[in-house]
C-alpha cells in the first residue's frame, strides 16, 4: 500500500512562557485573522471600484472596518454555539463550563455562518444598507477564510478523512491512526484538503469571476446564491468520504436521529448544507 506520511508541522506556529502562563499563536487562530484582514482589503477595494456596480456602491468604503467588528463577533460566537448544539450538545450539557474552552477546538462552520449573517443583518439594519447587495461583498470574500481554516484543520490533523487505500491516503497520527480493518497503516482521505481545493480555491475563482467579469455584483442576491449553493454542494460532496460525526445519535439530535432511522444515512454536515443550497439556488433564480 502506498500512502503519504503526515508532515511534521506544529500546530503552534510559536509559544512565550510568561510567568507559568504560555501564550501560543496556532495556526488555526492565524487563518482566522489572515482571512478576516484579506476580507477587509478586498471589500474596500470592490466599494471603490464603480464599473463593478454599474452605478453608487452598496456603502462607503469606510464603513467596512466596522462591519467587520460584527463579522468578528459572528465567527466566533456562531462558530461555537453552532458546534455545541448541532455536534455534541450532550457533552456541553453535562459540563457548561466546556463552552467557553474554544482554544481546545470545536467551531461549525454553518454556526459561523449563521453567527454572520445575523451581525450583517444587524449592521445592514443600522447603516441603513440594502441586506442582500451586503450579503454579496460578504460572499465574494467568504472563501479566502475558508480555504485558510482548512489547511489549519489538515495541519491539526483533526475532521480527517474516511479509511482509504487510495495512494494519496494520508497517515494521520492520533485517533485517526488507529486500525481502519483494511490494512496495518490506516491512511484516510485529507478530507480538508478537498474542502480546501472545492470550496475554497474552486469557489473563490468562481465568485471573482462572476464579479469582476460578469458584473454579477448588480444582481443583488445573486452572488451570495452561488456562494450558498456552491459551498453547500462542496460540503455534500466531500461528506461522503469524510470521517462521519460519531455524535450524531448518541447526543441524541433530533434532527439527524430521524434521518439515520428513516434510512437516509445523511451525516450533519450534509443535513446542514441542504438548506444552504436550496436557498442559493432560489437567491439566483430571484436575481
Amino acid at each position: 500500500m502506498s500512502y503519504i506520511p503526515f508532515p511534521d508541522i506544529s500546530p503552534e506556529i510559536f509559544s512565550i512562557e510568561l510567568g507559568g502562563f504560555t501564550l501560543a499563536l496556532r495556526w488555526y487562530a492565524l487563518a482566522y485573522i489572515v482571512g478576516l484582514i484579506a476580507g477587509w482589503k478586498m471589500i474596500e477595494r470592490m466599494l471603490r471600484r464603480p464599473a463593478l456596480w454599474n452605478g453608487p456602491a452598496t456603502m462607503r468604503p469606510e464603513l467596512v472596518e466596522n462591519l467587520l467588528t460584527w463579522v468578528i463577533f459572528g465567527v466566533i460566537l456562531g462558530g461555537r454555539m453552532g458546534y455545541v448544539l448541532f455536534y455534541q450538545p450532550s457533552a456541553f450539557l453535562a459540563n457548561p463550563s466546556h463552552i467557553v474552552r474554544v482554544w481546545e477546538g470545536g467551531m461549525s462552520f454553518h454556526g459561523g455562518f449563521l453567527g454572520v449573517m445575523i451581525g450583517g443583518l444587524w449592521f445592514a439594519r443600522r447603516e441603513k444598507i440594502a441586506p442582500l447587495a451586503l450579503g454579496d461583498l460578504m460572499a465574494v470574500v467568504a472563501p479566502i477564510g475558508i480555504f485558510l481554516g482548512r489547511i489549519a484543520n489538515f495541519i491539526n490533523a483533526e475532521l480527517w478523512g474516511r479509511a482509504t487505500t487510495m495512494p494519496w491516503g494520508v497517515a494521520f497520527p492520533g485517533e485517526a491512526a488507529q486500525s481502519c480493518a483494511i490494512v496495518d497503516i490506516c491512511a484516510r482521505h485529507p478530507s480538508q484538503l478537498y474542502e480546501a481545493l472545492l470550496e475554497g480555491l474552486i469557489l473563490f475563482a468562481v465568485l471573482v469571476y462572476l464579479v469582476w467579469r460578469k458584473g454579477w455584483l448588480q444582481r443583488q442576491g445573486a452572488i451570495m446564491g452561488v456562494f450558498l449553493a456552491g459551498y453547500g454542494l462542496a460540503r455534500f460532496l466531500v461528506e461522503f468520504v469524510r470521517q462521519p460525526d460519531s455524535q450524531f445519535v448518541t447526543d441524541g439530535n433530533p434532527l439527524g436521529l430521524a434521518l439515520q432511522l428513516g434510512g437516509y444515512g445523511l451525516t450533519m454536515g450534509q443535513i446542514l448544507s441542504l438548506p444552504m443550497i436550496a436557498v442559493g439556488l432560489w437567491l439566483i433564480r430571484r436575481s
